[in-house]
């Protein structure tokens, strides 16, 4: 006798009573459940997405063209300076007695007369300095306020035992929606 034969043989030794009995322990604990009512599938009437308007702040760049003055001093001439050493070397070997104090003087001299002529050219540039304008693109960062709407949840109705149920959900349920139903005693 075969493995399959011997199965065979025993499953019609059941009576019908050991049948019952097997469908009720089985199937009974799945019934139990769903007639507890813990968790069952019920109909969604309608669903709504939520959305909340968010205020966000967007950087963006902003450029425009400036005009820009420059002082144009020119050139710096070395003649005031070279002017000034001559003058002075002049008066200081002029002022010297002796041939020593003559070189003293037109050495002390030149180098003074070096410095004043330098000043004075200086002062002159600076109060006859030509101003010119040019182009100049100048950028900054400017911040946008945009509003945008953001999808926050669906409010959902459902039914259940007849009567009309309300939830906020983080996602759009669809066509049922699995609740879980409590019985209290009174």
């Amino acid at each position: 006798m075969t493995a399959c034969e011997h199965a065979f043989s025993e499953a019609k030794q059941f009576s019908m009573r050991q049948v019952l009995a097997l469908i009720t322990l089985t199937v009974l604990p799945a019934l139990s459940v769903w007639a507890d009512g813990r968790i069952q599938e019920v109909p969604v009437i309608s669903s709504y997405p939520v959305y909340k308007t968010v205020i966000r702040e967007e950087p963006r760049q902003e450029c425009r063209i400036e005009q820009v003055a420059h002082s144009d001093t020119g050139r710096k001439s070395a003649t005031p300076a070279i002017v000034g050493t001559i003058v002075g070397g002049a008066l200081g070997n002029a002022v010297g007695s002796k041939k020593s104090n003559k070189r003293v003087g037109a050495v002390v001299g030149g180098v003074l007369g070096y410095s004043i002529g330098r000043d004075i050219a200086r002062r002159n540039a600076e109060t006859h300095a030509d101003v010119r304008y040019e182009e100049r693109e100048v950028c900054s960062t400017v911040y946008e306020q945009v509003e945008e709407e953001r999808l926050t949840g669906y409010d959902v109705k459902y039914a259940y035992g007849g009567q009309t149920y309300k939830s906020r959900m983080r996602t759009d349920p669809g066509e049922t929606i699995r609740v879980r139903v409590q019985v209290n005693p009174l």
